[in-house]
C-alpha cells in the first residue's frame, strides 16, 4: 500500500510548536530571573521558576527535566548573590520549593514515558494487525501496475471498515474495495472474513459473479457468530473487478458501491455503472437480484480507479462534497501511486483535514 493510516499533520505548525516547546523551559528561567532582578526585596520569582521543570517533564527527557530543575535553582542563587552573600530563610525556602517541585518533576516524567512507551507498544501492534489484514498488494501484479492506499480519518488510527484486495488468480487479476457497515473491532472482524473469503474464492470461481456469492456465504455465517445490532443490520457495500490475461477488457461488479472511475491515458474519465443496481453484501434476505458483471475496454495507459465514500463524500467548510470523477477529468498521471497521492492530498485541503471518514483507494493501470 502507499501510504497508511492517519491524518497528515501540517508540517510549518508542528515544527513551530516544537520549537516553542523546546524554548519554553528556558524562556520561564529567564523570566523569573528578570522578575526576581527587578522588584524589591519580598518578591519570589519561585511560580516561574517552578513551572519550568514542570513543562520540561511531560515533553523531554529525565534529564533535561533534571537540568531544568538545577537551571531555576542556578538562577535564583545568581540573583540573590548579585545583592548579597548571605541568604536568608525566604531565599533557602524558595529554593528549597524549586528543588521539591523539580522531583516531582522528574516523577511525572517518568509516568509519562512509561505511558507513551505502552501507547507505542500498542501503536506496533495495531500497525502489524492492518498488514496483516490489509497486506500492501505488490507494485505489479500479472503485468499490471498496482497502488492502494489507506487514510484514517482519526489522527492515529489504523484499519477501521475500509478494505481492498489485490490478487493474481488463474482467471486474470482480481481486486476488491469494500466498506463495512459500522466500526470498531466487529467491522475490523468483518474486513478480516471478507478479504479472507475474497481470496480464495478469487483463486477457485471461475467468474465475479460467484466470487461475489461467496462474498455473501462468508458475511451470512459471520453474521450468525456476532451478536448485537449488528447480526441484523450489518451490511458492506463492495466493487469487484476483474482483468481478464491476454485481453484488452475489464469486468466490474458492483454491490452498492460507489461507481469506479475508468482514467484514459489522453485525459478522458468515464462512470463505470451498474447496468442494474444491486443490495450490499450482507443483505440477501431483503431481497436478490442476478449479480451480472458490467464489461468495458480497458486499452494500454488506462487506470481503473476503486474507492470507498470517504473519497466522494468528503465535504469542505460549506458543505460540499469532493467529485472524484470531476476533479480527475482531463488530468493524466505517470502511474498509479501518483494518482493515489494527488487524492489524498486534495481530499485533506478540500476537507482542511478535518475528514469524518476513512478512506480506501485502489488504482490498477495497463501499462
Amino acid at each position: 500500500m502507499g501510504q497508511r493510516g492517519g491524518r497528515h499533520a501540517h508540517a510549518p505548525d508542528n515544527r513551530t510548536l516544537r520549537t516553542v516547546l523546546s524554548l519554553l523551559p528556558a524562556l520561564l528561567i529567564i523570566g523569573g530571573a528578570i522578575y526576581e532582578y527587578s522588584t524589591p526585596s519580598g518578591f519570589a520569582g519561585s511560580p516561574l521558576f517552578s513551572a519550568a521543570p514542570l513543562v520540561a517533564a511531560p515533553f523531554f527527557s529525565l534529564g533535561s527535566t533534571i537540568l531544568a530543575g538545577v537551571g531555576s535553582i542556578g538562577a535564583i542563587v545568581a540573583v540573590h548573590l548579585r545583592f548579597t552573600r548571605d541568604f536568608d530563610s525566604d531565599i533557602v525556602t524558595e529554593m528549597a520549593t524549586v528543588a521539591t517541585v523539580c522531583l516531582l518533576a522528574c516523577f511525572i516524567n517518568r509516568i509519562v514515558r512509561h505511558g507513551n512507551e505502552q501507547l507505542a507498544s500498542a501503536r506496533h501492534i495495531a500497525e502489524a494487525a492492518q498488514f496483516a489484514v490489509l497486506p500492501e498488494p505488490p507494485g505489479r501484479i500479472g503485468g499490471f501496475q498496482v497502488a492502494a492506499r489507506y487514510e484514517a480519518a482519526q489522527a492515529g488510527a489504523f484499519i477501521g471498515g475500509d478494505l481492498y484486495a489485490a490478487q493474481d488468480t488463474p482467471h486474470g487479476v482480481r481486486v476488491v474495495v469494500g466498506d463495512v457497515r459500522g466500526k470498531g473491532m466487529g467491522a475490523v472482524a468483518a474486513v478480516a472474513v471478507i478479504i479472507g473469503a475474497f481470496r480464495e474464492a478469487a483463486e477457485q470461481e471461475s467468474t465475479l459473479e460467484a466470487v461475489a456469492r461467496r462474498l455473501e456465504r462468508a458475511l451470512a455465517r459471520e453474521g450468525t457468530r456476532r451478536r448485537g445490532l449488528d447480526d441484523f443490520e450489518g451490511f458492506t457495500t463492495a466493487v469487484l473487478a476483474e482483468f481478464p490475461y491476454g485481453s484488452d477488457r475489464v469486468r466490474v461488479l458492483n454491490r452498492g458501491h460507489p461507481e469506479p472511475l475508468l482514467l484514459h491515458g489522453d485525459g478522458t474519465l468515464r462512470v463505470l455503472g451498474p447496468d442494474e443496481a444491486a443490495l450490499p453484501l450482507g443483505m440477501s434476505e431483503l431481497g436478490s437480484w442476478p449479480d451480472r458483471a458490467v464489461e468495458s475496454v480497458f486499452p494500454a495507459a488506462a487506470t481503473l480507479l476503486l474507492y470507498t465514500d470517504g473519497l466522494s463524500e468528503a465535504r469542505d467548510a460549506g458543505g460540499a462534497f469532493y467529485d472524484p470523477a470531476d476533479r480527475l477529468a482531463g488530468r493524466v498521471f505517470p502511474g498509479p501511486e501518483e494518482l493515489l497521492a494527488a487524492l489524498a492530498a486534495e481530499v485533506r485541503a478540500h476537507t482542511g483535514g478535518g475528514a469524518t471518514d476513512d478512506m480506501a483507494l485502489l488504482a490498477v493501470r495497463r501499462p
